[in-house]
C-alpha cells in the first residue's frame, strides 16, 4: 500500500508504424470502380470491406467519451489526496490538542 501511495501513472507512449500511401493509386482504383459500377461490369472477387472514403469527424464520436484510464488515474489521485489531508489531520491533532506529547 506504501509503495503505491506516492505513484503516479505514466503516459501511454503512441507507436504507429509509417505505410506507403499513394493518393494516385487510390484515385485510379476508385475512378476505376466507379466506371465498372456504370458500365455493370462485375468484379471477379466482392471485396467486403469496412473501409468508408469520408471519414471526417468520425473520432469525435469515439473522442468524447472519455477512457477508463483518466478516470481511474483521476480517481486514484483524489483517494491519495484525502487519504493525506487525513493523516496531516490526525498528525496536526495529535500535536497540538493530545495530551499524548508533554
Amino acid at each position: 500500500m506504501i509503495g503505491k501511495f506516492f505513484y503516479l501513472p505514466k503516459a501511454k507512449k503512441f507507436t504507429i508504424k509509417p505505410r506507403y500511401y499513394d493518393p494516385e493509386q487510390e484515385e485510379r482504383d476508385a475512378r476505376e470502380k466507379r466506371i465498372k459500377g456504370e458500365l455493370g461490369i462485375a468484379d471477379d472477387q466482392p471485396r467486403k470491406s469496412n473501409y468508408r472514403d469520408n471519414i471526417r469527424g468520425s473520432f469525435r464520436y469515439v473522442a468524447d467519451d472519455k477512457s477508463k484510464t483518466a478516470n481511474d488515474a483521476r480517481k486514484s489521485s483524489n483517494v491519495r489526496l484525502i487519504l493525506m489531508i487525513v493523516i496531516l489531520s490526525l498528525i496536526f491533532y495529535l500535536f497540538f490538542y493530545s495530551n499524548l506529547i508533554k
